[in-house]
């Protein structure tokens, strides 16, 4: 039985540092996301798949972001609050249920992404492969993640599926969870959660391994389909797509590696160590799991950088926003969409 008498103690780390954490990366995240938005409606066609994961993963690092306040203040005055007051069910019902909702879509999304421009390399693909084979597969498997119908439809059901989890494990344990007076909003069950939020939290650790797998199959799939490439046939300008695209695979493998799988390695020991009766040892653990989760949800502040460092074609929008449009700009304008209608 997981020890609820134990008090938890916040220590500097989080009733400082988290909130100094969160209100660093809102408004910046904020920004940025909305300057991306604001790119991608001006200068990216609207039916293109690509276009529909990016704004779908731009809503959910939107709604991110718009919860870090809501956290800071939570972490910073959580411990001072009377559990059911107003402020901890705003502050942690309502920012835990947009917090998770839109992590685990931009999770979804992620892998989306990958297999949507794994799956668009393989059908314009050049090397010789068995057509049977290569045809069944893509037409069964991969065909669908490169529909912009389909691709906006998935997003749909995956919002609704991740929502009604959330929201159904989140109002459970409110209506089950006893209300005692005394009891502070930051404590031990609110942090750690009843058994249906283990179970919504079980699901959601599937997912993100099931997720950071087919990543991770896609880049080795596509590292081994350049490689047969190059046996075949000569590296010609082409190709320099693939490379591309190799690229922005590892680099999605890379924002799971390193901003979600910590948390998700944790959480199952973090479940496994609550049942210890040891109060100081608990308090640990909690901040482990509240500094992880905020590493995870950074993700979505820095997302617009890591797109405009690593993404040529952003940055020629971005760049055309601020500049006097000339002809050589519209020229320009006109080899961005050439090049992106080749690559996707």
């Amino acid at each position: 039985m997981r020890n609820s008498t134990c008090l938890l103690q916040p220590s500097l780390a989080t009733t400082v540092v988290l909130p100094v954490i969160y209100s660093s990366l809102s408004p910046a995240g904020i920004f940025g996301n909305i300057l991306a938005v604001w790119t991608l409606s001006r200068r990216a066609p609207t039916k293109r798949t690509q276009y529909i994961y990016a704004a779908n993963l731009v809503t959910a690092n939107l709604l991110v972001c718009s919860t870090m306040p809501f956290l800071a203040v939570y972490f910073s005055k959580g411990y001072q609050w009377t559990y059911g007051s107003a402020a901890c069910s705003i502050a942690n019902h309502l920012g835990t249920l947009v917090m998770h909702v839109s992590m685990y879509v931009t999770i979804i999304i992620l892998c989306l992404i990958a297999l949507s421009q794994y799956a668009t390399l393989k059908k314009n693909s050049d090397a010789q492969y068995s057509q049977a084979v290569n045809e069944n597969f893509y037409r069964c498997v991969l065909k669908k993640f490169s529909q912009p119908k389909f691709a906006k439809y998935l997003c749909i059901v995956i919002w609704f599926t991740v929502l009604c989890i959330t929201a159904t494990a989140i109002t459970y344990n409110v209506l089950e969870r006893t209300m005692v007076e005394f009891q502070r909003c930051y404590n031990i069950k609110v942090e750690a959660g009843d058994f249906t939020t283990m179970i919504a939290a079980s699901l959601a650790t599937v997912c993100f391994f099931i997720s950071f797998m087919t990543v991770l199959l896609s880049y080795y799939c596509l590292t081994r389909h350049l490689s047969k490439i190059q046996k075949t046939s000569c590296i010609g300008e082409k190709h320099l797509i693939y490379s591309t695209v190799k690229r922005n695979i590892l680099v999605i493998q890379m924002i799971l590696t390193v901003c979600f799988l910590p948390y998700h390695i944790f959480r199952p020991i973090f479940y496994v160590l609550l049942t210890n009766n040891d109060c100081p040892m608990l308090n640990y653990l909690v901040e482990i799991k509240n500094f992880l989760t905020c590493l995870a949800a950074a993700k979505s502040s820095l997302d617009p950088v890591i797109t405009l460092l690593l993404d040529k074609t952003f940055k020629k929008r971005l760049y055309g926003l601020f500049t006097k449009p000339t002809p050589e700009h519209h020229k320009r304008k006109a080899d961005v969409f050439t090049e992106e209608s080749q690559n996707v």
